[in-house]
């Protein structure tokens, strides 16, 4: 029997890093697993629509920082700054009602990210705000396959769908593709997310996989591999 891995985890330590980097962490691993499940979930909510790419946790004993990356950067930051400063105190406030312990030293940090389109999270936001204005499922496949394949880094991209497509009573499964992805090979750079779009007679749930060559610690060698 075949296993399914999560594309990010099975590349792990080979070409990608963790999003939640620890430093000194052995005996309150617990306290700071469950700190970033509720940063994380909070920020989900609170940012969203804001095309979140990712949200990364740094930490050691005397700081703590995150890192939002968003390719709406001037939606989180807002005039002047109000929006980040806002957001933070209410990360703070959120992490004093959840008795989430926090050094002093607290950043928070924004980054744009340069192409939104060849970014699986971002994809995947796209796709479920198509959903949720009740456009037609294969209209939005169709669209967002031709904008993630107008980008020169994608090599190849799918997107999935399941749910009760169109109102349909039956829940039923639907995909495009468009070139390769090869999901075994460890230094292929495939970007992997889901997400999931509420609609109001039910929950339709979103895959989203891009590939973007090949990449080799030799930097003699190309970064994109040409698919045979």
């Amino acid at each position: 029997m075949t296993h399914t891995v999560h594309p990010y985890s099975h590349r792990l330590g080979i070409i990608r890093d963790w999003r939640s980097r620890w430093f000194g962490a052995k005996d309150e691993y617990k306290q700071f697993l469950k700190g970033d499940v509720v940063i994380r979930n909070y920020l989900a909510k609170r940012l969203h629509g804001n095309y979140i790419a990712g949200i990364e946790i740094e930490r050691n004993a005397k700081t703590f920082r995150i890192i939002v990356k968003t390719a709406r950067p001037g939606m989180v930051i807002g005039r002047a700054g109000e929006g980040a400063v806002a957001l933070k105190n209410d990360i703070l406030k959120e992490a004093a009602r959840k008795k989430i312990v926090f050094p002093k030293d607290f950043k928070l940090d924004i980054e744009e990210v340069r192409s939104p389109e060849s970014n699986a999270s971002v994809v995947c936001e796209m796709v479920a705000e198509g959903l949720e204005k009740r456009l037609p499922f294969r209209m939005v496949l169709k669209q967002t396959i031709e904008k993630i394949m107008a980008n020169r880094d994608v090599k190849g991209a799918r997107v999935a769908i399941s749910g009760r497509l169109g109102g349909a009573e039956m829940a039923r499964y639907e995909q495009i593709r468009r070139g390769g992805i090869p999901l075994q090979t460890f230094r292929a750079d495939i970007d992997y997310a889901r997400n999931t779009a509420r609609l109001p007679y039910g929950a339709i749930g979103i895959k989203v996989w891009i590939y973007k060559g090949q990449i080799f610690n030799d930097p003699s060698k190309s970064a994109v591999v040409p698919e045979a």
